[in-house]
C-alpha cells in the first residue's frame, strides 16, 4: 500500500470510517474522496487532511485502488459515468455495496476489471466491524492484499470464495449488528417488566452483552462450550435457556437468516440489467 492512489466514491459514514482508519495507522497513501455536497467535503478535508472533489472521474483518475461507496441504487449509473475514466492499468475496484454482484460492476464499469466485492457491517465506524469479501478471477495475490489493508481499517475481514454466498455474510454480520440489538432491546424491557429501575436495566443490560462479547473472542471455546460453562443445571440460567428452546429460539433464528438472505438475493436480481 505503500505510495499508493485510493479513492473513494462518496464520503458516507462507511468511507469515512475507512479513511479514518487508514489515517489513524499512518500509511504513506495519497487518499482522495469524491462527494458532491460541498458541505461534506469540506468537513472530510478537515478532518482527515484528503483530497476532496465534487467530480468522481476526477478523484478516480490515475488511481491503483477505487472504493465504491454509494448506494445501490445508484451504483449503475455511478460505475457507467466511470467506465471510462482514466485510470492505472491494474487498478482494483473494491465495493462496499450491498447486494450489487462483481458481474454487475464489471459490465457497468466497462469489462475487464479487477473487482472485489465486500460486505461490512456498522461497527466498522467505531474500528470493531468485520467484512466479507470476495475477488473475481482479475483480482492478483497483491491486489487481494491491497484489499485487506483497506477494509481491515475498520476491523476484521474475511475471505468468501464463493460470491452466492455473500448473500448469507450479508444476512449474518452485515444485517447481524440489528439483531444484537433486538436482543438488548428485548432484554432491557423485560428487566423493567420485572421492576428495574430503566436506568439500571440498561447498564445491566449493556454490561452483559460486552462481556459476554469480550468472553466470546478472547476464549478458544466455542459459544455453545462457553455457554454451558456458566449455566448449572436446575438454575436460573438453565431456566432461561429452557423457556428460549421450548419457544423454538434456534428455529426462529434460522427463519430469520434464510429470509435476509433470501432478501438479499431479490435486491441484486433488482438490480440486474
Amino acid at each position: 500500500m505503500t505510495d499508493a492512489t485510493i479513492a473513494f466514491v462518496g464520503g458516507g459514514n462507511m468511507a469515512r470510517s475507512l479513511v479514518g482508519g487508514l489515517r489513524a495507522r499512518n500509511l504513506e497513501l495519497s487518499i482522495r474522496v469524491a462527494e458532491p455536497d460541498a458541505n461534506a467535503r469540506d468537513a472530510i478535508t478537515r478532518q482527515f487532511a484528503v483530497e476532496a472533489f465534487a467530480d468522481n472521474a476526477l478523484a478516480v483518475s490515475g488511481a491503483q485502488v477505487v472504493v465504491l461507496a454509494v448506494k445501490p441504487q445508484v451504483m449503475r449509473d455511478v460505475c457507467r459515468a466511470l467506465a471510462d475514466s482514466p485510470r492505472s492499468p491494474n487498478t482494483l475496484w473494491i465495493s462496499i455495496a450491498a447486494g450489487i454482484r462483481m458481474s454487475q460492476l464489471d459490465s457497468w464499469l466497462g469489462g475487464d476489471r479487477a473487482i472485489v466485492r465486500t460486505m461490512p457491517n456498522t461497527p466498522a465506524l467505531i474500528g470493531a466491524g468485520v467484512t466479507g469479501m470476495v475477488a473475481n478471477g482479475l483480482v492478483d495475490a497483491v491486489q487481494r492484499e491491497m484489499a485487506v489493508a483497506v477494509l481491515r481499517a475498520a476491523g476484521e475481514t474475511v475471505w468468501i470464495e464463493r460470491e452466492d454466498l455473500m448473500d448469507a455474510v450479508t444476512a449474518v454480520s452485515g444485517s447481524g449488528p440489528a439483531y444484537f440489538l433486538l436482543l438488548m432491546e428485548a432484554l432491557e424491557s423485560a428487566a423493567i417488566q420485572q421492576g428495574l429501575p430503566p436506568s439500571t436495566a440498561r447498564l445491566l443490560v449493556l454490561q452483559t452483552a460486552l462481556g459476554a462479547a469480550r468472553m466470546a473472542v478472547t476464549s478458544d471455546a466455542s459459544p455453545s462450550e462457553l455457554r454451558r460453562q456458566v449455566t448449572s443445571p436446575g438454575g436460573t440460567t438453565a431456566a432461561a435457556i429452557a423457556a428460549f428452546n421450548t419457544s423454538g429460539f434456534e428455529r426462529l433464528v434460522t427463519t430469520a437468516i434464510d429470509a435476509a438472505t433470501r432478501r438479499g438475493s431479490e435486491l441484486a436480481d433488482a438490480m440486474a440489467d
